[in-house]
């Protein structure tokens, strides 16, 4: 019975209906990708049910284990071939693991226990927490890979926020981070500078570095109110949608689907991220704080950034959007978030348990 007070439902439901989404979008393609989707939210579903049914105030006995095994984890990959130009994936051969994507709940366990055990972070036990993040940072820019290293930013700052940075402090790391601008230009490839330059006018280079986010556009232009119906859509269908699969399945779903479609999924994150926030705010401590503060905004943050790049809001990064996605490595990821989180329940009054 303890066992099932910690699944969550109110977690679990909306996960789930976002998975059954994604399974929805991908039976119309050509690619086979079906199948192994299935494979992939049913290991999810089981390690949510595990992370789900363990203490999770157990977890801060092994946090520097898990920092150690972070870091040689992501030395790994770089020694690995490359994939598409990058050092992002690891080959097993019957599947590919990306390290960045499966590390996000190991890092934000690891700075939950870290910031839990402090009490005065802003007195100066601050400066760490920040060395011990920059190695981590270092090594997934330069596999190359942007777009994670803005959602580790984003997760990390705002927990040491929470955790009583001074705001001194975060308006020196604002400038600091604007003084240093030039040096983070100077280092990125010409793609990613191509994708930032085309992200203020695609129409630059359509054909090229703007392609992506004209055909985006398209796609959630042509799906109307109700959308093309599965399959009906020219944009996935045909493939002129790059990665309509992955990064670009927002728009997928909007063509298809339309923008009733569209608001479906967007209230099912709203209903899993109001549920995260919930659980923060009345978790009994801070370790439990911590870790539903800092997964929340990294969903948050993916989602944001994901839908935002389909719009042509944002630069298109290679963020997948959680759950929805194809992709072992970034639904197993956020399903051990997700199961993390769950585990907290346990620990709140009956009466918050059930939303009415």
């Amino acid at each position: 019975m303890n066992f099932l007070r910690r699944l969550d439902p109110y977690l679990l439901i909306p996960a789930a209906g976002i998975s059954g989404i994604s399974l929805f979008l991908l039976t119309t393609g050509k690619n086979n990708l079906f199948l192994p989707q299935v494979i992939f939210i049913i290991i999810g579903l089981i390690l949510y049910s595990v992370f789900s049914s363990l203490d999770y105030r157990a977890w801060p006995k092994f946090h520097y284990i898990f920092y150690v095994f972070s870091l040689l984890f992501l030395v790994l990959v770089l020694f690995t071939p490359t994939i598409r130009g990058a050092h992002r994936w690891i080959d097993f051969g019957y599947f590919v693991l990306q390290p960045s994507e499966i590390l996000k709940p190991v890092i934000i366990l690891f700075y939950a226990a870290l910031f839990a055990g402090k009490n005065n972070i802003a007195g100066g036990n601050f400066l760490w927490p920040i060395l011990s993040f920059l190695p981590i940072l270092a090594m997934i820019f330069v596999q190359p890979d942007l777009g994670n290293v803005l959602i580790y930013m984003i997760f990390f700052v705002a927990l040491l926020i929470i955790a009583g940075t001074g705001i001194s402090f975060i308006i020196g790391g604002g400038f600091l981070a604007v003084f240093l601008l030039p040096a983070f230009w100077a280092l990125l490839k010409d793609y990613q500078k191509s994708r930032i330059i085309t992200f203020l006018n695609p129409n630059i280079d359509p054909s090229g570095a703007g392609y992506n986010a004209i055909q985006s556009m398209i796609a959630i232009g042509s799906g109307g109110l109700a959308g093309l119906g599965l399959g009906g859509g020219t944009q996935s269908r045909l493939y002129f949608l790059p990665e309509y699969q992955t990064d670009f399945i927002f728009a997928t779903l909007v063509e298809s689907l339309g923008l009733i479609g569209g608001s479906i999924l967007i209230g099912l994150y709203i209903f899993m991220l109001i549920r995260i926030l919930m659980i923060c705010f009345n978790s009994e401590d801070d370790l439990g704080r911590f870790i539903s503060a800092g997964i929340f905004f990294q969903i948050f943050a993916q989602i944001f950034i994901n839908i935002g790049m389909n719009l042509g809001l944002l630069p298109i990064t290679g963020i997948t959007l959680p759950l929805l996605s194809y992709g072992g490595s970034s639904i197993v990821s956020t399903y051990m978030a997700l199961g993390l989180v769950s585990a907290i329940t346990s620990t709140l009054p009956k009466k918050l348990l059930v939303i009415r």
